[in-house]
């Protein structure tokens, strides 16, 4: 049995993929499977969840801009490369898959000291800088986007692969009743969902805040507030419904909603295509970010499978366009077939079989 070293973390938006990949993997018997994450934050609670081996190291985060605390994370990268190593000279796993973030380069760097096969998944229209350092190593580069060819040299473009976003089989059968029955709903009512990450996102939280008027008004908002958010209370509580975070509930509440509201990161995007839910995007932008919201929001535009709003809109820019779309049910039908469209392939299928076939060509 062959045995693969999986990579990656930071943000559920890196573990949640890759982790869906590895099951699929280790449910085939053809490997067995472990990984490589952070020690510290989210990672290890994740992955030990969903029954692979974990193994913590290091990570220092990699800036593109300057900071006093890229000198001390310089040290906490080669730390966690010299770790990582000393886990793979250990388990000498056939293959290293990477699903990105800053922690997957040391562990990537080792395994191309060691001679190991790398594969890395990009989620992204434009690959971060953990995806350009793996990709130099990598035998097999998955993207989500055809476009994202065009960010890699011609030398890359044999090891390309286009297969999609990975999403936890969970989404593909969710069931919109248990959606509904779990937020004590009946089939009349009309949900708008506003999603704003795992640890939600004041923005758009605020933003919510002062449109509840106006959103209400043809829908019952259900919203992923993050931590600590505290609910107006001048909306009644039938037509509003805070919920600081869903777990396994929320593939099923996902397919129960009408619409989506939320940021534009790689996870919302794909699992919304996936069960064709039309989309209102507010992309996080600024020095903060790379941009890789605003390009992963702009193609779902082009596709006509959402909506985007630049951050700046303000709460009467939202109502109104909500309450448009409320009221246009063709456009949001057709919204909902061009997400559908998107999120047609079964990109973990597509992503196994590349990796169980490079797998047979090596040595054992």
């Amino acid at each position: 049995m062959r045995e693969i070293a999986f990579t990656g973390g930071g943000t559920g938006g890196h573990i949640y993929p890759g982790l869906a990949i590895a099951s699929y993997l280790q449910k085939t018997g053809a490997c067995r499977i472990f990984w490589i994450g952070s020690r510290t934050g989210m990672d290890r609670a994740i992955v030990e969840e969903g029954g692979i081996e974990f193994f913590g190291i290091p990570a220092g985060k990699l800036r593109r801009y300057l900071s006093l605390r890229n000198i001390a994370d310089i040290f906490k990268v080669l730390a966690g490369f010299f770790a990582a190593r000393r886990i793979l000279k250990r388990k000498k796993p056939d293959m290293i898959f990477s699903k990105g973030g800053f922690v997957s380069v040391p562990p990537c760097a080792a395994a191309a000291s060691l001679g190991i096969p790398l594969c890395t998944h990009e989620s992204d229209l434009s690959p971060g800088l953990a995806t350009k350092i793996n990709a130099r190593f990598a035998r097999l580069i998955f993207t989500a986007y055809a476009d994202t060819a065009r960010f890699f040299p011609p030398a890359y473009q044999s090891r390309l692969r286009l297969v999609g976003n990975p999403i936890r089989p969970e989404f593909r059968d969710a069931d919109p009743d248990k959606g509904r029955a779990f937020l004590g709903l009946g089939p009349r009512d009309r949900i708008l969902l506003v999603l704003g990450g795992s640890q939600g996102a004041r923005e758009i939280n605020e933003l919510v805040r002062e449109s509840l008027p106006e959103l209400t008004g043809p829908y019952v908002v259900v919203h992923q507030t993050g931590p600590g958010w505290e609910p107006p209370a001048s909306v009644k509580a039938e037509r509003y419904r805070p919920y600081p975070y869903f777990k396994g509930e929320m593939p099923h509440v996902l397919a129960a909603a009408e619409l989506v509201l939320g940021r534009s990161g790689a996870g919302t995007l794909w699992e919304c295509a996936a069960l064709g839910r039309p989309m209102v995007l507010i992309p996080l932008r600024g020095s903060g970010t790379r941009g890789d919201q605003v390009e992963n929001a702009r193609y779902f535009e082009k596709a006509a499978a959402a909506v985007v709003l630049q951050g700046d809109a303000g709460a009467a820019a939202l109502g109104e366009t909500i309450r448009s779309l409320a009221a246009d049910g063709d456009r949001r039908a057709t919204m909902a077939r061009a997400a559908a469209a998107l999120g047609a392939a079964d990109s973990i299928a597509l992503i196994a079989r590349e990796v169980l076939s490079l797998l047979k060509k090596e040595p054992l």
